[in-house]
């Protein structure tokens, strides 16, 4: 068992030492309890390959969290304050990229509500998008720029399926060559939409905050 670690921290330290959790965890490529991507789609594997590995449950996300905690105190303490971080898996494809590009540089309940609003009015894929007017767009919500992003993910014609059998550097390469999506937002694309346990985003903002917490960093 770990020696468990008491490190003091305000109420207002636990959202974001959860953050790290639920990235650091979802970054684990030696998690046992992941599934070899191509096992779960039931192709044949290639042994010379690096398979990356699907995070799938819960499960998944526990025995990540118990790893971290048996090789360092300060996650062993973490898990004790939060627990276990859900998986918090998401869809993925065009719609799911258009709610990261609606959710910059605003608030969640702002981001929430003009993602509400385009899904009400039915622009949930390419095509609508394509073919609405900039007007329309901005009368949802959507700033001049983010309207223009959008637009351009629906020109950029990716496909969303091929995506899953792709390296990170290739999916990452694909979805930053879209204007408004960066290296950030992919990265947490290929993490919480593909699910894979390979991947890290160590410019997360939340993750560096959270780590200057538990580690007591100036």
């Amino acid at each position: 068992m770990p020696r468990r670690v008491r490190v003091a921290q305000p109420k207002s330290a636990i959202t974001a030492i959860e953050a790290t959790f639920v990235l650091v965890v979802l970054s684990l490529s030696n998690n046992t309890a992941a599934i070899p991507l191509a096992a779960q789609r039931g192709h044949r594997q290639d042994v010379t390959m690096k398979q990356p590995r699907i995070l799938t449950s819960d499960a998944c996300m526990a025995e990540g969290a118990a790893w971290l905690a048996a090789k360092e105190p300060r996650f062993a303490y973490a898990l004790d304050l939060c627990g276990p971080p859900p998986l918090r898996r998401r869809a993925g494809g065009f719609d799911d990229l258009v709610g990261a590009i609606v959710s910059q540089q605003v608030s969640v309940a702002s981001a929430r509500a003009i993602k509400n609003r385009l899904e009400v009015a039915g622009y949930t894929h390419p095509e609508a998008i394509l073919g609405a007017g900039d007007d329309e767009l901005r009368g949802l919500g959507l700033s001049r720029q983010k309207a223009r992003y959008i637009r351009a993910l629906a020109q950029a014609g990716i496909d969303f399926d091929a995506l899953t059998d792709l390296p990170e550097a290739e999916i990452v390469a694909i979805l930053t060559a879209v204007s408004g999506i960066g290296r950030w937002t992919a990265e947490v694309y290929v993490m919480f939409s593909l699910g894979r346990a390979d991947v890290f985003a160590p410019n997360d903002l939340a993750l560096q905050e959270s780590v200057r917490l538990l580690f007591g960093l100036p």
